[in-house]
């Protein structure tokens, strides 16, 4: 499969989220690591929330202790196969939606996957932009996540992704192209302390070469924008990162 810049995966594709505003929770379970970093990167530039499992046993641990919303497994893997895993996912999991990755000329891995309850597949090599739209549908049926509202609000303080405008209590507040997505990203983890490491891999992204202090510099550019002269909505977390929520 030829590897394709993950920001135009997701363009036109709208963003999912449960009714609480929280992530959709996706299990890629592939034994070729190059493959399932790719799929991650794609879904997660999506804002969605992924897992990555190699076989099938780690799979079903895995999918126990973070109950997905929807499963994308290969057919072929060690432990057992991802039929097998499917069986024993739903076995906790009844209604989670399953997308099976199969060899271009296996008809018969297709034909099993889909009489043990495969919701759809895909065959290799193929399209990552074609794997999100089919994942996009899936979670869509299953009721789990809606089209996100092109505004994300905590508290006082609002951002339009679509006029990539931000106001706090009604005032406008001017950030750079950075400092949007790094607002965005903790907006959309609000109440929830994220890593350093987590906001280099979502805002820099995965081949960004730069130490921690990178991230320190812009959280310290944000709260000078949104907290200067108001309760403070940005949080250090001491060892663990930092959190956005409301103000007190």
């Amino acid at each position: 499969m030829a590897a394709q810049d993950p920001t135009e995966l997701v363009s036109g594709l709208p963003k999912l989220r449960h009714p609480d505003g929280s992530a959709v929770r996706a299990l890629v379970v592939d034994d070729e690591p190059q493959l399932s970093d790719l799929v991650r990167m794609g879904l997660r530039m999506a804002g969605w929330d992924v897992h990555v499992a190699h076989d099938g046993p780690s799979a079903v641990k895995v999918a126990r202790d973070v109950r997905p919303d929807v499963l994308v497994l290969d057919v072929m893997m060690p432990g057992f196969d991802g039929v097998e895993a499917l069986l024993k996912i739903r076995a906790f999991s009844p209604n989670v939606p399953a997308l099976f990755l199969t060899a271009k000329d296996a008809v018969a891995d297709r034909i099993t996957g889909l009489a043990a309850g495969g919701d759809d597949y895909v065959t290799k090599p193929f399209s990552m932009e074609e794997l999100m739209l089919r994942l996009h549908r899936l979670v869509q049926r299953s009721g789990v996540a809606a089209a996100a509202s092109a505004e994300l609000v905590v508290g006082d303080l609002v951002l339009n992704l679509d006029t990539r405008e931000v106001t706090r209590a009604g005032t406008d507040i001017q950030l750079t192209a950075t400092e949007f997505d790094l607002l965005h990203y903790l907006m959309d983890n609000a109440r929830t302390v994220v890593s350093k490491s987590q906001i280099l891999d979502h805002v820099w992204n995965y081949d960004f070469g730069g130490q921690n202090n990178i991230v320190e510099l812009y959280i310290s550019y944000l709260r000078k924008k949104l907290d200067a002269g108001r309760s403070p909505m940005i949080h250090t977390v001491r060892g663990v990162g930092y959190v956005l929520k409301p103000a007190v």
